[in-house]
């Protein structure tokens, strides 16, 4: 590390030119090329997998995604002829637009069932060319505007679809610049300098900058969600700002001890840039973790959002160093450089508030360990009650108009129009043919169904499918319980004794699939990432208790977390007030991005928390000073990070996307309870309650355990043997053993006194 620093800020020009050079390529790279995200949430092998490959293969002339224009009439019916002058008009003239391959009206002989029986609401099916992906947000935008010109009085005109809810994404970042802006002033009134609070903002946006343009090209060489590059820069800005955060400051400190500029840039990232590498890493482990569950539509999301990381880390240690350089002494505020000029460097021993909390916390470790224990179990009971499934349309904010014409729909047709399910089959022969035309009255008189289509065949008579509407909404467990009904007690009987294969697909059943898969494989992958993070720290701190006490915590975190995501998104509570829309499931691939990203930033400040800790009790072997210290000298810098972090994930509530605001709910409530509950209550009470045992590691595990350190001390503080203190006879071997072999260097040691 002190290589790279040395190179960055004696080439400092060349560094920023390169990280320049990166982001204008990859951003100019990116503009050429166009997205190609897919959200294809198929996991093969499964039921609604193999519907899916008999109508791909079966038909190919299905055309493209198709989306419905619904029209609702007040004081006439859908049949009165303005009514049906103004939309055919309309339809006509959506015909004509580009990239649209079929109109499927209601003023027809064929068209009577799209018309609701009150005769006040009717829809048309609008079949595109291609797929949802594959549709430019420009031939969307002139469907929807298309159709809403038809509005008039009395009439009102709402369009559904995947398709259109293109339209609907928000088209400026205000939910980026929102935690931008606010990440900017926290800075400010933490280091009052406004060139050091520019720095980390400046890394953070061009290394998100550069992960984003790169999630842009990634998209065209494998599956990568549409939301990926989002998450991407949720997390990226979050971490990146977080992680310059802590070498500024770390820098900060170098230069009011007297350091030159380049000195104090070089050790801040020799130092705690080595511990931010580590978290960094931490962090993609986590992520990478994901790929053991072997499915493409999650392996794009953590390859897209460890690339995120991976360059933040990278511009933190050379493109930060390189800028340090440049800004000089301003990296101080005004009257720190006075201060510095009139008497020199000085010790800077914690104070303030941090310094009192950590004292309060030593001397009440068992209330403070339980309160912040109730807090967090009460938090966590909601994730008892979390549903997995489809969260269509219907949970849109009450104002798109894509949940208009789900409602709309929903009261004209019944909920079950706007989801139905599909069953395809494979035919071989006439037995089988004569089978499958008995199964739409087995369908008909079962519960939960309210209407089942034609069978329709291919040209070739081997593959057939028909549509069965259920009576619920695509989100509701009674249509998951349909699914189940369909497959287990409906088909058997129709396919026993011929060779007819059906399989029942459609938005709910592949949404049930996925999350049955996701579940199976949850306990191996969270058991893989707890055991590397907890095997990481193990390397780092040297110690048993250290590693099992942050697994529990972060699984506590994730718990916690989740049961908010639940209260909010699947009960309702605030939603709709929030611009959130209504109460629906949780999407299924939601808990295993979250488990990654929200166990990988739990890891970074239990690595600079227990970090300052471990350094203290190396020199000290001292189990209390090393608490007390550490919780005092790493508490404000961990408040800031923790409340900029917040702020930037908060922000990407007002994304206007359902998912992207589950995320930022999740990390901002999962944060806020690491820094506030475990990190600054729980942690530390638990570790004066332990004492030396924090500490402890089998002498033969010790040997055979490659040594690596994630923050070396520097020479801020060369915490040797105090003098007149006494060892503490419940250190564990590694304290007493460094006391012993440590000499006292009496020029440079000061000793740092906390209050209590």
């Amino acid at each position: 590390m002190a290589a790279i620093a040395r190179w960055c800020i004696r080439h400092r020009l060349v560094t920023v030119l390169i990280w320049l050079l990166a982001l204008g390529g990859a951003a100019t790279a990116a503009g050429f090329a166009g997205s190609a995200y897919s959200n294809d949430y198929e996991a093969p092998g499964t039921e609604s997998g193999r519907a899916t490959e008999l109508l791909r293969h079966g038909f190919t002339d299905l055309g493209g995604d198709t989306d419905t224009v619904v029209w609702h009439t007040t004081g006439s019916t859908v049949r009165a002829a303005d009514v049906e002058q103004t939309m055919t008009r309309t339809l006509h003239a959506i015909e004509d637009l580009p990239g649209i391959g079929d109109v499927t009206g209601p003023y027809g002989a064929s068209g009577s069932g799209q018309i609701s029986e009150d005769g006040h609401t009717a829809y048309a099916a609008v079949t595109f060319d291609h797929q949802a992906d594959d549709i430019p947000k420009e031939q969307a935008q002139a469907l929807v505007d298309t159709a809403k010109a038809a509005e008039g009085d009395g009439l009102q005109v709402e369009l559904g679809g995947t398709a259109v809810a293109l339209t609907e994404a928000p088209a400026l970042h205000l939910g980026e610049a929102v935690g931008v802006a606010v990440a900017g002033v926290v800075l400010f009134l933490a280091f009052g300098s406004l060139a050091a609070s520019m720095l980390p903002l400046a890394t953070a946006l061009v290394s998100v900058g550069t992960a984003y343009a790169g999630i842009v090209l990634l998209g065209h060489v494998m599956t990568v969600a549409d939301f990926a590059p989002m998450l991407g820069m949720l997390i990226g800005l979050g971490v990146g700002i977080d992680y310059a955060l802590f070498i500024v400051t770390r820098h900060r400190q170098g230069l009011k001890r007297g350091m030159t500029v380049s000195e104090a840039a070089r050790n801040a990232v020799t130092t705690t840039g080595r511990a931010v590498v580590f978290a960094g890493a931490t962090v993609c482990i986590a992520l990478l973790g994901m790929l053991i569950l072997r499915l493409g539509f999650l392996n794009g999301v953590a390859i897209a959002a460890s690339l995120t990381v991976v360059l933040t880390v990278a511009a933190s240690v050379t493109l930060l160093p390189a800028l340090l350089s440049f800004t000089g002494m301003r990296a101080l505020s005004r009257r720190e450089r006075r201060q510095l000029a009139e008497r020199g460097p000085q010790p800077e021993p914690p104070t303030g508030f941090a310094a009192r909390w950590s004292a309060f916390v030593e001397r009440h470790p068992k209330l403070l360990g339980a309160v912040a224990a109730a807090i967090m179990l009460v938090l966590a009971l909601p994730t008892t009650a979390l549903h997995l499934g489809t969260s269509d349309q219907g949970s849109n904010p009450a104002t798109s108009t894509t949940r208009q014409a789900y409602d709309l729909l929903a009261d004209g047709f019944g909920p079950g129009v706007n989801g139905p399910l599909t069953i395809a089959a494979q035919l071989d022969g006439a037995d089988d043919r004569l089978a499958l035309d008995g199964l739409p009255a087995a369908l008909r008189a079962t519960e939960g169904v309210a209407s089942v289509g034609p069978v329709v065949h291919n040209n070739a008579g081997d593959t057939a499918f028909l549509t069965v509407v259920p009576t619920s909404a695509p989100q509701s467990k009674q249509t998951s319980e349909l699914v189940d009904r369909i497959r287990d007690d409906v088909l058997p009987p129709v396919t026993d004794g011929t060779s007819l294969r059906a399989h029942v697909g459609g938005v709910t059943a592949s949404y049930d699939d996925f999350a049955e898969v996701v579940i199976g494989k949850l306990p191996l992958f969270v058991g893989v990432v707890v055991a590397l993070g907890s095997l990481l720290l193990l390397l780092a701190f040297r110690s048993i208790g250290i590693p099992l006490k942050a697994a529990v915590m972060n699984v506590a975190a994730v718990a916690s977390s989740f049961g908010v995501v639940v209260a909010v998104f699947q009960w309702g509570w605030g939603s709709e007030l929030l611009g959130l829309g209504s109460a629906g499931p949780i999407e299924p691939f939601l808990p295993v991005i979250m488990v990654s990203v929200l166990f990988g930033l739990s890891m970074d400040y239990q690595v600079f928390l227990v970090g300052r800790m471990y350094e203290e009790w190396l020199a000290t072997g001292d189990n209390r000073r090393a608490v007390r210290v550490g919780l005092a000298e790493t508490g404000r810098v961990i408040n800031s990070a923790a409340v900029i972090m917040i702020s930037v994930f908060l922000a990407f509530v007002l994304s206007g996307d359902r998912v992207i605001s589950m995320f930022g709910i999740a990390l901002a409530v999962a944060v806020a309870l690491d820094a506030f509950v475990l990190r600054t209550l729980l942690v530390p009470a638990l570790m004066h309650l332990l004492g030396g045992a924090n500490w402890w590691l089998p002498r033969r595990l010790d040997r055979w355990l490659p040594r690596i350190s994630i923050e070396p001390p520097d020479c801020r503080a060369p915490h040797a043997k105090i003098p007149g203190a006494r060892v503490n006879e419940n250190a564990g071997p590694v304290g007493r053993r460094a006391l012993q072999e440590q000499p006292y260097e009496k020029e440079h040691h000061h000793v740092r006194r906390i209050p209590g």
